[in-house]
């Protein structure tokens, strides 16, 4: 089993910074890839970035890319993500998760609980 729990969401204006951070137990946390994704009310959850087991590989959403960064310390057992330029249509819970592959993070069992990001207009 891995848990992984999310936090550094919150309320922030248009054209602002968040840094979201998931901190990861159980298992060993090298040996997955992790990714995050986003969901807002009543729309289905979007893919928005992954990172390999050794951090040497990203890929990001093409609503993301440019303006956020996803990052991992195998050290410390976390996986964060640097959001920047953000926009309303950010406003979504965002889940951090854990996967075997980064193809593989999306049907994982491995999900955070979620943390809130709200960008105001």
């Amino acid at each position: 089993q891995v848990q992984l729990v999310e936090s550094g969401g919150g309320l922030v204006q248009a054209g602002g910074s968040l840094r979201l951070s998931c901190a990861a137990s159980g298992r060993t946390f090298s040996n997955y890839a992790m990714g995050w994704f986003r969901q807002a009310p009543g729309k289905e959850r979007d893919f928005v970035a992954a990172i390999s087991r050794s951090g040497g590989t990203t890929t990001y959403g093409d609503l993301v890319k440019g303006r956020f960064t996803i990052s991992r310390d195998n050290a410390k057992n976390t996986v964060s993500l640097q959001m920047n330029s953000l926009k309303p249509e950010d406003t979504a819970v965002y889940y951090c998760a854990a996967g075997r592959f980064i193809a593989s993070i999306g049907s994982s069992d491995y999900w955070g609980q979620g943390t809130q990001v709200t960008v105001s207009s």
